[in-house]
């Protein structure tokens, strides 16, 4: 086996995705947008594309991201929050 065909066989991560309680298990490579795992996660809660917000560790995930730049490992969860929209100041 060649080195580039080593490179081709990175092992998947199993990330688990949190929407109040509920859970659903994404397995990723860790070089893979998290696009993908947004749109699966939404996918299987339901959810318009675009509706929640991810956050690992406190800190926002943005859909050009990968596991590997925050180093993610295996059985991490992910938090998916519903988006907020507007909100005004009380007067």
């Amino acid at each position: 086996m060649t080195e580039e065909q080593q490179e081709d066989v990175k092992p998947k991560i199993n990330l688990v995705v949190d929407f109040e309680g509920q859970n659903c298990t994404v397995k990723v490579k860790p070089g893979m947008p998290f696009k993908k795992l947004f749109e699966a996660a939404e996918k299987r809660f339901g959810k318009e594309p675009g509706t929640f917000k991810f956050t690992f560790s406190g800190v926002r995930l943005r859909p050009e991201e990968t596991p590997a730049e925050h180093n993610m490992e295996d059985g991490d969860t992910i938090d998916a929050h519903l988006q907020q929209l507007g909100g005004a100041r009380l007067l």
